[in-house]
């Protein structure tokens, strides 16, 4: 048996009670004493399972041949993908344990979700194809169909059951305190609700495979099957300059296969081919030798655990890549298939921002600021200054500055002793108020340090009072 829902008018019955319960008695209306108090009526109810994921289709087998004249049928295609599986219906709850009204709020059982349905399997790919020839026009006897599988569809998602509505939505018990002998026996009517459970959600259909593509061809002017590519290499710094150095003299070689990508495959084969539309045909073999040559003063074991990169490129020449946190210096210079690197300084990425303020020194157009490298790296790194220059326009405690200066710094107002620079700040187009012994000022410069291609800033900031001579 079910009941009929009172719809909007509970909500408002309960705000209504909270209300008036700071207020004397009103009318006959009887509320609830138990509003937060509630039991779930028990249930069996469960959500729907979700349907099983198609396999993806098998990927058609990649193959090499040689054109000889002969008439050649290959069949490369991809598998098509499995479809998903549809979700499971979500389970009705048992609704008979919900009939019986006691002295507890009721929600009753929800329905169970439904399950979402199984992704689709993905097509395999059509396989790829080397022919080696000799002869272009021998290609015309070879049919190859390569094309991909075709994604499984999606299962369905299944729906969701419905939940339990209410017997009775609303009752009344009547609870005493006190024994039935006692004068001063109470009877109060107490309230109680029932809240129909919820509907179960209906389950998400699942995704459709995507389709495997078309094989790809590629083609080679020869007989003879093409060595395996290593273009690229990563190794220790130090190992790849100790292994020049060494009595073994190991250099260290790279090699590619170059190809020429070009449009109409299936112009090359015989009639009804079906493969990608762009195809490879193979152009020459690439190789080349690197060689590190360590100019660096300092010794190569600081950088031993550090990894280098190196990339054989299409004009045979080879690339040096370093890690990010070292910053390097040096020329490269190719010579036939010999690429020669020349590092000339590399220093560590946390040495280039490690300047601190010396002191503020002197006044009025002798006021300089001294600045000091305190790793030692100012011989080699290039360092440009921005400056902002403050004075307190008072002498009181408030700090009420403004700026008179801010630009750049001059190359000839920096001046270099060793890791040492110091700033004439007094020789820039400042007031020479504001230059003068017992003045608060406050000073922000900006180094802009730069070194082989890459470069960094570093903010240093000083607050105080111009000493006097």
């Amino acid at each position: 048996m079910m009941y009929k829902s009172f719809g909007y008018q509970l909500p408002f019955l309960l705000t209504f009670c909270l209300f008036t319960s700071l207020l004397p008695a009103v009318g006959a209306v009887v509320c609830p004493t138990n509003l937060k108090e509630s039991k779930i009526a028990r249930s069996d109810n469960r959500d729907g399972s979700n349907g099983r994921s198609g396999r993806d289709g098998r990927s058609g087998k990649t193959q090499g041949i040689n054109a000889d004249g002969s008439v050649i049928n290959l069949d490369l295609s991809g598998k098509d993908g499995e479809d998903g599986e549809d979700g499971e219906d979500g389970f009705r709850p048992s609704c008979r344990n919900n009939r019986k009204e006691g002295r507890d709020n009721i929600n009753a059982p929800n329905g169970g979700n439904g399950g979402n349905g199984g992704d689709g399997g993905n097509g395999g790919n059509g396989g790829d194809i080397t022919v080696y020839y000799s002869n272009l026009a021998d290609l015309k006897k070879i049919a190859i169909r390569a094309v991909g599988g075709e994604g499984g569809r999606g299962g369905r998602g299944s729906r969701g059951a419905v939940g339990c509505s209410c017997r009775q939505q609303r009752w009344e018990k009547e609870v005493c305190e006190g024994s039935d002998r006692n004068s001063n026996r109470q009877c109060t009517k107490k309230v109680y609700y029932c809240y129909d459970g919820r509907n179960g959600s209906n389950g998400i259909n699942g995704s459709d495979g995507r389709s495997g593509r078309l094989g790809i061809l590629s083609i080679i002017n020869s007989k003879e099957a093409l060595r395996d590519d290593k273009p690229t290499a990563e190794m220790g710094i130090y190992k790849l300059v100790s292994q020049q150095y060494s009595r073994a003299n190991i250099p260290l070689n790279l090699s590619k296969n170059k190809w020429q990508t070009r449009q109409g495959a299936n112009s090359l084969l015989a009639t009804g081919s079906i493969v990608a539309n762009e195809y490879r045909e193979f152009e020459r073999r690439l190789e080349g030798t690197f060689e590190l040559v360590w100019q660096e003063k300092q010794p190569i074991r600081n950088f031993t655990d550090q990894l280098v990169k190196l990339t054989l490129n299409d004009n045979q020449q080879i690339d040096i890549s370093f890690p990010e946190n070292i910053w390097v210096d040096g020329t490269s210079k190719t010579t036939e298939n010999l690429t020669e690197y020349t590092l000339n300084h590399a220093i560590f990425q946390e040495d280039v921002t490690r300047l601190a303020v010396a002191e503020l020194a002197n006044s009025g157009q002798n006021l300089s600021f001294r600045i000091v490298d305190l790793a030692g790296k100012s011989d080699v790194i290039n360092t440009q200054f921005r400056v902002k220059y403050r004075a307190q326009d008072n002498f009181d405690d408030s700090w009420n500055s403004q700026t008179l200066y801010e630009g750049e710094i001059p190359a000839y107002l920096v001046s270099r002793n060793y890791n040492n620079f110091t700033l004439a700040l007094g020789k820039l187009k400042i007031p020479s108020q504001a230059l003068k012994p017992g003045v608060k000022v406050d000073i922000e410069v900006v180094a802009i340090r730069s070194l082989g291609g890459r470069s960094a800033q570093q903010k240093i900031s000083w607050q105080g009072v111009i000493r006097k001579r």
